[in-house]
């Protein structure tokens, strides 16, 4: 495995927030604007990341997402074969009041539909030559939302809802939490674990808000956050927590449950 160290100076204010939410995978990503490192008081903030050269395992790799940016990020963590199987589950129909509770039940949900397609088509079994009849079949769910001002943000249903959604991340910051689920379709286990990271913006201008909001893409992502679009990311201040998790797929927590899950 091969580290990366990062370094980033934050402004003090912000330092303490990210204070309260370090863990041992947790990678301080700053401030895309020069605003925030030109406050007095700065302290200089290291996180430890984890680079794509990472050890992978030779078994066969299920991602259950149609999410195009979860499987860009699968290859960048050096699983470069693996098949897209969708769970094309009513997620509207799975409810809990706790976000991470939320986002586990769906990560389950999708992980069990999933199953139920893979049992109805015994064709799904067949090795090629290549294949060793003892190589390991893991199938990865996942599952994310937004929290803000204590409100569950799922994908927005209108453009209203989008536009509010937006409009609000330059009042409080947005926090993601997101579940993996990684289950071997050999041994049977299964573990999962939950992410999260917060974001801090400055305000939004609306010309902005109206520009993701007819693109579109908004419409596609858990509480119409999209960090990385070029419109948004000159206007994060901060984020606590890692890129790859904000964007649905936490590389070092999915790293970790397939170990186990080849482990166990």
């Amino acid at each position: 495995m091969k580290d990366y160290f990062h370094s980033t100076e934050l402004p003090f204010s912000i330092c303490r927030i990210a204070g309260k939410h370090l863990h041992e995978n947790l990678v301080i990503v700053v401030a895309l604007s020069t605003a925030a490192s030109q406050g007095s008081g700065r302290l200089v903030v290291s996180g430890l990341g984890l680079g794509s050269a990472m050890e992978v395992t030779s078994g066969r790799i299920i991602l259950g997402s149609a999410s195009q940016t979860r499987q860009s990020i699968l290859k960048e963590m050096g699983y470069k074969d693996f098949e897209v199987i969708t769970a094309d589950i009513d997620e509207s129909a799975i409810r809990a009041e706790a976000a991470e509770d939320l986002v586990t039940l769906l990560a389950s949900a999708k992980a069990e539909a999933i199953l139920a397609k893979i049992t109805n088509n015994p064709a799904f079994n067949k090795r090629s030559d290549s294949d060793s009849d003892e190589r390991p079949i893991l199938l990865i769910t996942a599952d994310q939302v937004v929290v803000h001002e204590g409100v569950i943000l799922e994908k927005p249903k209108s453009a209203d809802e989008a536009r509010r959604f937006i409009r609000g991340y330059g009042r409080a910051p947005a926090s993601t939490v997101g579940a993996v689920l990684v289950t071997n379709l050999t041994t049977g286990v299964r573990v999962g674990g939950v992410d999260k990271t917060e974001v801090y913006f400055h305000a939004i201008p609306e010309e902005v808000i109206e520009a993701l909001v007819e693109e579109g893409s908004v419409f596609w992502a858990a509480g119409g956050l999209l960090v990385e679009h070029p419109l948004v990311s000159p206007l994060v201040e901060a984020m606590v927590g890692s890129l790859d998790s904000v964007m649905g797929l936490p590389k070092a927590l999915t790293h970790s449950l397939i170990a186990k899950a080849l482990a166990q």
